[in-house]
């Protein structure tokens, strides 16, 4: 039998799982109707790591307030998404940025790599 938590620990709960379905949805939305690889990488960036953030939420406030301890755990899943998210992000940019430079019907708006500029006089 699942044990019973008051209304207003399982409110909070509730409204944060919601608000993160609809960060979810509002990336993958972003996702489908940016025309070009770069707009596209925002959306999940910060969309999906917000989703996760309020999920780890309301993990830690329902798990505390059924143990009767702080509970931890799903924080570390947030600070691991804050680490990495931008690290995999500028990873993605600089991969979509070489494959448009040795593309050759690419258009001519990309800017040369920073060994082929010319100093400013």
């Amino acid at each position: 039998m699942t044990p019973s938590l008051p209304p207003w620990i399982e409110l909070p709960v509730a409204l944060l799982l919601v608000v993160s379905g609809v960060f979810a949805l509002a990336a993958g939305l972003g996702v489908l109707r940016m025309p070009t690889f770069f707009m596209r990488m925002h959306p999940p960036a910060l969309a999906f790591t917000l989703a996760s953030w309020c999920v780890a939420g309301a993990n830690i406030l329902y798990f505390s307030a059924l143990d009767g301890a702080l509970s931890l755990h799903a924080g570390l899943v947030t600070v691991l998404l804050a680490l990495t998210v931008p690290v995999t992000t500028t990873l993605l940019a600089r991969t979509g940025l070489f494959r448009r430079r040795t593309d050759p019907a690419a258009d001519s708006d990309v800017p040369a790599p920073l060994s082929q500029r010319q100093p400013p006089d």
